[in-house]
Order: C-alpha cells, then sequence, then structure tokens
C-alpha cells in the first residue's frame, strides 16, 4: 500500500509546487521578434550580396562603410546570433535531462552566441573604418 504514494494523486496535485518559470510567454515574443527581424534584415542582406556580384574588395567595403548597411549588418548579427540562443534554449531544455549537462549546455550556448555576435560586429566594423 505505501509502495508508491505518487499513483493517488491527481496530475494538478502532482504539478503544483513545481511552478513555471514565468519566462515563457517573453521568450515566445522575442523568438517571434527575432524572427522577424531575421526575415526582414535577410532580404535586405540578399538584395546587398546580389548587387555585389562580382565585385571587387573596395567595391564590397565601400558598400559596407554606408552608415545604414553597416548599421543593418549589425542588426542582422545580432538578431541571427540572439534567435539561435533562443532556439538553442528550448532544444537545451527538451532534451537535456541531467542537470550537469543542461548548466554546462546552457552556459556553451550563451558563450558562444555571445562570441559569435562580438566577432561579426567587430568584423563589419573593421571592414567599415577601412582597417
Amino acid at each position: 500500500m505505501n509502495a508508491n504514494r505518487g499513483e493517488f494523486r491527481t496530475p494538478l496535485k502532482q504539478a503544483r509546487g513545481l511552478g513555471s518559470a514565468k519566462d515563457g510567454t517573453g521568450h515566445f515574443l522575442w523568438q517571434r521578434v527575432t524572427a522577424i527581424a531575421l526575415v526582414l534584415a535577410g532580404a535586405w542582406l540578399l538584395g546587398l550580396l546580389l548587387s555585389l556580384g562580382g565585385a571587387d574588395y573596395a567595391r564590397a567595403r565601400m558598400m559596407v562603410a554606408d552608415p545604414l548597411n553597416a548599421t543593418l549588418l549589425v542588426a542582422f548579427l545580432i538578431a541571427a546570433c540572439w534567435h539561435a540562443k533562443l532556439g538553442l534554449q528550448v532544444v537545451i531544455e527538451d532534451y537535456v535531462h541531467t542537470p550537469l549537462f543542461a548548466g554546462i549546455a546552457h552556459l556553451a550556448n550563451i558563450f558562444f552566441c555571445a562570441l559569435a555576435a562580438i566577432a561579426g560586429v567587430l568584423a563589419v566594423v573593421r571592414v567599415a573604418l577601412g582597417a
């Protein structure tokens, strides 16, 4: 009779006290906002790349040096890295069940996405400034 005390609990009773992270809606909205930003900035980037077809480095650098183009490139990079971080976070939460590995995976996700964003932004700045 005392073998498994949880078998007599209702699903609500089993879930009560576990609570939610209270962050699901914000996460959902930011995932959608970054997706929309990526579609818009990606369409612009595709147009920029097509316009640079066959151009030399000087022409490409001149296009990146334009303040509007540099700003949109940086926005694209930040949105892409943020979107990737949010998406990988969901994958880790859904499929990594060992707390230690989940923590390591979350830290690695944050580190690599931030590193990619910083490297990308610095590359755009360097090309835009002519370094």
